[in-house]
């Protein structure tokens, strides 16, 4: 395990970057906000990181109390990491950071991978004051759920949702990132058709309906 490095500043932000400033651990942190995942699943969307590197993060993380590991019941009995209580924490930060970044998504380059349940935190924000419930969400790409309303576990996780959803959401890629950008309003983008939104429960119609 790799000595912690500090900035041996007394801040609290200076403290925080101790724990999550290290190339690589937000988006761990990312990744795991969608529940418990195996190494295998971790590295495969992550593109771009070294296996060294994503294993020494994984203890730093575990050193510093952000993530657990476990090993999940028979017949699957593989070992999984999760996010502890400090490490889900970490969510509004991974959502102001986007936020702030979303600009910077104007132009997608040849090289930048793509995986559509990174579209999950700025869509958490925008379907924020809809209702509680679940929203199945379909891009090019994929499909991916978020969960509105939850007080603790998983707040969205990657393909179908395990549950019947009570909305589900089509739309492509260029329309999530001007959602994420904050220039195009998710109700508008419904009037108009960029999105796609099915179901009858109170969620889906809260969507379908103008205020």
């Amino acid at each position: 395990m790799s000595p912690r490095r500090s900035y041996d500043q007394y801040c609290s932000a200076a403290r925080a970057l101790d724990a999550v400033g290290d190339r690589w651990t937000l988006l761990i942190v990312r990744e795991l906000l969608a529940g418990p995942r195996r190494y295998t699943d971790l590295h495969a969307d992550l593109p771009g990181v070294s296996t060294d590197v994503l294993a020494s993060r994984l203890k730093d993380m575990e050193r510093d109390g952000l993530t657990t590991r476990r090993r999940m019941p028979p017949p699957s009995a593989a070992q999984v990491y999760e996010l502890t209580a400090r490490g889900s924490g970490l969510l509004p930060v991974l959502q102001a950071l986007g936020e702030w970044g979303a600009p910077l998504l104007a132009d997608r380059r040849p090289t930048d991978a793509l995986r559509a349940h990174w579209f999950a935190l700025p869509l958490l924000r925008a379907l924020a004051g809809f209702g509680e419930g679940t929203v199945q969400v379909r891009l090019e790409e994929g499909e991916f759920h978020v969960r509105l309303g939850t007080a603790d576990g998983p707040v969205y996780g990657e393909g179908p949702a395990p549950e019947g959803p009570d909305a589900h959401l089509v739309l492509d890629t260029g329309t999530c990132t001007a959602l994420a950008q904050g220039g195009l309003d998710l109700l508008d983008a419904v009037r108009t058709g960029r999105v796609t939104v099915t179901g009858d429960t109170p969620l889906a119609k809260a969507l379908q309906e103008p205020r």
